[in-house]
């Protein structure tokens, strides 16, 4: 009896994680029309590379955008809720319900977070609210693609000097509320060494190794999301001058492949040669 009812929990947490998990959509590019002089040109082809958006300080009001410039973006929901009841009670969930007491009854409101980014460089933050669970969950996805930004990454562990951007190029921290968070560079290896929630953000990112220090009240997630997005944007903000670029490998946004030319074997280029 006792693994049958293993087995039943385990089902209803599978099928509960498939119905948290956001729908694929393939965007179609055709059938956009945009409304801003900005998403007019990013149709037309005359902006195809987001850092010219972001250097600029540009807005984007059309979460489109993004999605051409960046197709390789993946979405993740992060826990910021708690279940109810005797038996599942204590666990996390993607949403956070509250509830208004009227005359008529309880009207329940959700609210959700949202990740967004490329593993390369890039990530975007952001929340929903709704009367309904699939609308927050809409409205987070597109504040997030809104809310896109660009890191800096390098290796900047003196234990490893290896001037690759596995990790962060220095130390920086962020705050919201009680909740404090400090990253620190760490060697090839570490790992991601941080909280659950903020693990993910970093692997979207693109951060492989870090160390970090949190303190306060670590709980309320929604605090300490804020705090880590708060930390990330000081890496773009951060001078750094071009020994420091040197020493650690620094590089903005993406990481871009070099074309490199095919080596030919010896016996071809001796018998040009000889021709």
């Amino acid at each position: 009896m006792e693994r049958k009812t293993d087995n039943i929990r385990k089902g209803k947490n599978v099928r509960r994680r498939k119905r948290e998990e956001a729908p694929k959509k393939e965007f179609d590019k055709e059938s956009w029309k945009p409304k801003t002089e900005l998403g007019k040109k990013v149709k037309k082809g005359e902006i195809k590379d987001i850092d010219i958006i972001l250097d600029d300080g540009k807005i984007i009001l059309e979460q489109e955008v993004v999605d051409i410039l960046l197709p390789d973006i993946e979405t993740e929901l992060l826990l910021i809720g708690q279940s109810k009841g005797k038996f599942g009670g204590g666990q996390r969930r993607v949403f956070k319900q509250t509830q208004k007491k009227t005359r008529e009854g309880n009207k329940p409101h959700f609210s959700t977070f949202a990740a967004v980014g490329n593993k390369n460089g890039y990530i975007g933050l952001g929340s929903g609210k709704s009367k309904e669970t699939v609308p927050a969950r809409e409205k987070a996805f597109r504040n997030a693609k809104l809310n896109m930004i660009k890191i800096v990454r390098g290796c900047g562990s003196w234990q490893c000097g290896c001037k690759e951007p596995h990790t962060i190029p220095f130390k920086v921290d962020g705050k919201c509320g009680s909740v404090k968070v400090e990253f620190m560079p760490a060697p090839k290896g570490t790992g991601l060494k941080a909280e659950k929630e903020c693990q993910k953000i970093l692997g979207l990112a693109g951060v492989k190794d870090i160390w970090s220090r949190t303190s306060g009240q670590t709980k309320s997630k929604i605090n300490l999301i804020y705090a880590c997005e708060k930390a990330l944007r000081k890496l773009m903000n951060t001078k750094v001058n071009e020994r420091g670029i040197g020493n650690t490998g620094l590089v903005e946004g993406a990481i871009k492949k070099e074309k490199t030319e095919e080596i030919k074997p010896k016996e071809e280029v001796e018998e040009k040669k000889d021709e």
